[in-house]
């Protein structure tokens, strides 16, 4: 037997030996890579006479071609024995239900918005919406804040370097009360509104961040008057935290759009260390939450609407939306709402088809 025979029987035996496809690979380098020993061969045809090289080209040629051949076909079969193996060990069973399929959920803050509508779509309330960068006549003047006022100062608002065309600043909105001075400006009277949004304050703590949504009320009719506003505001928050026993106290405070001005506290009790609303404040174990402000419309801001404030009067509330989010659903941060941890939305999230209405119940979860 030849040296290139001897070479061709131990190259098949081996190849045929391999019992998986690290090993077949390892001999293929061992005999077709760069430094191979049939690779070898085949450069040593350069030092031949071309009579040796017309004579041992074909043998070696012919050994390397086997040796390949025997390579590619002990590839195929170790991969079909393994597809064979997996075949056998990977069933499906066609019976089983199909996996669930991933489904996102819809963020508390839209959610509670949608609740918001549902319950003042009943009062006979619209939704009113308006541009999030304002300027400043509609963010400050007309709500009768001057120049001087310190709602005006830049540490908690955002103004842009440019000016509209009129010369005004123009800055992202404080509250959504820019809404009411449009719509009472576009509309006239009477008008019974909500103006649920985005705004923005310089202001970032466990329960303040700098952009948060907001959600404010205004009428506009004749005649109008506090009871009003305390029965709408009663109303409001017993459909949307689903409880009867909830108890307002309305304490004087000030705001240069209302007059008079009230801060809205709201009686609680601490249930396993949360805590929820209902109950008189000052009943044993309960406590007041301030819980958002109010107030009749200021005799000058219904003048800046164009209306005439002796025939026209109004009252007006607001409230962050995400506090209220807080309150109802036990979320403790509200920096969390903006994180984007799909865990939390996963575990504070609702099913796309838990639309909140009045019958069902405004808060049901999935």
């Amino acid at each position: 037997m030849t040296d290139l025979e001897t070479l061709k029987a131990d190259a098949l035996t081996r190849i045929d030996a391999a019992s998986d496809a690290a090993a077949l690979e390892a001999l293929r380098v061992a005999f077709l890579g760069k430094q191979g020993t049939i690779s070898a061969l085949m450069k040593t045809l350069g030092g031949m006479s071309p009579e040796e090289r017309q004579t041992e080209a074909p043998k070696i040629q012919g050994l390397r071609t086997e040796v390949a051949d025997a390579l590619a076909a002990k590839k195929d079969a170790l991969e079909g024995a393994e597809l064979e193996a997996r075949l056998a060990s990977e069933t499906l069973d066609l019976t089983l239900p199909a996996p669930a399929a991933p489904k996102g959920s819809v963020h508390p803050v839209s959610q509670v918005m949608d609740e918001l509508a549902e319950i003042f779509a009943d009062l006979g309330f619209s939704v009113a919406t308006g541009p999030e960068i304002e300027d400043d006549w509609h963010n400050f003047t007309a709500l009768n804040m001057a120049e001087t006022h310190p709602a005006r100062a830049m540490h908690d608002t955002f103004y842009f370097p440019d000016v509209d065309a009129e010369g005004r600043r123009m800055l992202l909105r404080t509250h959504t009360s820019p809404v009411q001075i449009r719509s009472m400006v576009e509309q006239g009277a009477p008008i019974r509104i909500i103006a649920p949004g985005r705004v923005y304050r310089s202001d970032s703590d466990a329960t303040h961040t700098p952009m948060f949504h907001q959600i404010e009320g205004l009428v506009i009719d004749k005649g109008i008057h506090l009871g009003h506003l305390k029965w709408t505001l009663e109303t409001f928050l017993k459909a949307f935290f689903e409880r009867e026993d909830i108890v307002l106290r309305l304490r004087p405070s000030y705001f240069p759009f209302t007059e008079p001005s009230v801060e809205v506290d709201v009686g609680w009790q601490d249930v396993g260390g949360r805590r929820v609303l209902g109950g008189d404040g000052d009943a044993p174990g309960h406590g007041w939450m301030e819980l958002l402000g109010s107030g009749v419309v200021n005799r000058r801001v219904i003048e800046f609407a164009g209306l005439d404030p002796d025939v026209w009067q109004g009252f007006a509330f607001g409230v962050g939306v995400d506090r209220l989010a807080m309150l109802k659903y036990g979320m403790d941060d509200l920096r969390a709402f903006f994180d984007g941890d799909g865990r939390w939305l996963s575990h504070y999230g609702f099913s796309p088809f838990d639309q909140p209405t009045l019958s069902a119940g405004v808060g049901a979860r999935a």
